[in-house]
């Protein structure tokens, strides 16, 4: 079986794109999914993430308060260091299980969303990368509007990421969702399609 990477800058539509790939029959490993998974009550995840950053970070129930570490780890570049260290393998381990399960159920190609796949290096592991790219100032707005953040804030987390373009140069395939729906799931169509060719 394929592993092809899905990234995007936040709020550039990866998450779209994914549930587009998952509605033709695909099998899409989500990252994110995973992260809280690794650091769910009661995991030894959490409690090496309450450990590096303090009990705050954990609320009254015994689940991590996301937006408390947010704004320390978005914030810091050390801080989001510290913080990939403790659930990076975790989350690995877990996609690498998914991976497994995928292929055990007769997948030829699976999808490994994540928004860090060429900041980490992830990307060169795997057999082909798909980019999702659109405006700035639409991914901006995107994020605003999901997150209820300030411009300031969505701005801040963009900037922790790579330029798209610098994505743009290790990808094998691009999805521009700057365009509707319509155009997005197309250019998804597409690809799925000369996937499954490919596996033939």
């Amino acid at each position: 079986m394929r592993v092809l990477g899905l990234t995007g800058g936040i709020g550039s539509g990866k998450s779209t794109v994914a549930a587009m790939l998952r509605a033709l029959g695909a099998a899409v490993i989500d990252a994110d999914a995973l992260a809280r998974e690794v650091v769910a009550p009661g995991s030894g995840g959490l409690r090496e993430v309450a450990e590096a950053f303090g009990p705050g970070v954990v609320d009254a129930e015994g689940a991590l308060d996301r937006k408390k570490l947010a704004a320390v780890v978005f914030a810091d570049a050390a801080a989001r260091r510290r913080l990939e260290a403790i659930t990076h393998p975790r989350i690995a381990a877990a996609a690498r299980q998914r991976a497994a399960e995928a292929e055990a159920a007769g997948h030829r190609v699976a999808f490994y969303e994540a928004a860090l796949l060429v900041e980490n290096g992830t990307y060169r592991g795997l057999d082909g990368l798909v980019v999702v790219v659109a405006p700035e100032a639409e991914q901006v707005r995107r994020v605003m509007a999901r997150d209820g953040c300030t411009e300031a804030e969505a701005r801040a987390r963009l900037a922790a990421q790579l330029p798209a373009a610098e994505k743009v140069k290790v990808a094998t395939h691009v999805i521009d969702n700057s365009g509707g729906e319509a155009a997005t799931r197309a250019q998804v169509q597409a690809l799925w399609d000369a996937l499954q060719r490919a596996g033939e």
